[in-house]
């Protein structure tokens, strides 16, 4: 007579295995299935993308150090292209739980981790919150810590009626507030620029996959999260990379501060580079980039 088998417990998260021809996702402990890019052998760089972007805002940057002979990893962020359009979890802590459970899934070891903009928010929170046991090098690109809100205590930041006019945008009509976003995003507003409507194009495109919801969430997430004490707690080294003519997170409260609450950073300014830097000059963040996690 058959018996019946024991329920078999449910992991903190599942990943299919290398080179298996499933899409790679992991599945965290709350349900949510994060899906990424694993490329390459070598040390690992791990990118963490913008906000509402995915992990194809990276594409330059995965396949230059791809043929530069360094293992490239890139996620799409919980609510973010093709991941979870989630309703719950759409915050800073969250978003560097899902972080740590993909870099224990795939046994990450010497890592490096650059983030953009909203990424370099979560890599600030994950290396603040997990530590740094598994990280040799971060960095910092045009990142949102260590706070965009003005408030009292930070009187360089931004309005809370800016973001609230974000949230309007996305609440009302994302698909047209998404394409007028990469004008600034990329200094496309500014006299002379040269527009390039296919980098326009792939923005938009990559903020449409994702969840409104989680998108709506996440602005709070990105503009009135403190990061002060994750970057007081960084103890790898640590590049601040920020474009002295970034339109969607100015450099004043942002890369300017960061540099000097990480003990050690290194800041480097790209005078008249816009928030879009790795996108409109991936020659020179690239070249930069490369220096630094082999310096």
């Amino acid at each position: 007579m058959l018996t019946p088998m024991a329920p078999r417990r449910r992991p903190l998260f599942s990943i299919p295995p290398r080179g298996t021809a499933t899409m790679p996702y992991i599945t965290t402990n709350d349900g949510t299935q994060i899906y990424y890019k694993d490329w390459g052998q070598g040390q690992p760089i791990v990118f963490s993308h913008g906000w509402p972007l995915s992990g194809d805002d990276w594409d330059n940057q995965m396949l230059y150090f791809l043929h530069q002979g360094f293992r490239v990893i890139a996620h799409d962020r919980r609510g973010h292209g093709r991941s979870t359009q989630t309703a719950t979890g759409n915050e800073m802590d969250t978003y560097s739980d899902d972080l740590a459970a993909l870099t224990a899934a795939l046994d990450l070891q010497d890592a490096v981790h650059v983030g953009h903009s909203t990424g370099g928010g979560e890599v600030a929170r994950y290396l603040g919150r997990h530590g740094t046991k598994r990280v040799a090098k971060a960095v910092l690109i045009g990142a949102v810590p260590p706070l965009m809100l003005k408030t009292a205590a930070n009187p360089g930041g931004l309005p809370i009626e800016v973001f609230d006019g974000i949230r309007a945008g996305v609440a009302g009509n994302r698909a047209e507030f998404y394409r007028d976003v990469t004008l600034p995003f990329y200094g496309y507003n500014r006299p002379g620029a040269r527009i390039s409507e296919g980098i326009r194009n792939h923005w938009w495109l990559q903020g449409m996959m994702g969840g409104i919801k989680a998108h709506y969430d996440c602005v709070k997430a990105f503009s009135e999260t403190d990061f002060t004490e994750d970057l007081r707690k960084i103890d790898v080294p640590t590049l601040v990379m920020h474009g002295d003519d970034d339109q969607i997170v100015p450099i004043g409260a942002a890369g300017l501060m960061s540099a000097k609450l990480v003990k050690g950073a290194t800041l480097k300014v790209y005078p008249g580079l816009p928030h879009g830097m790795c996108a409109t000059h991936p020659e020179v963040i690239n070249a930069d980039l490369l220096a630094f996690i082999k310096g």
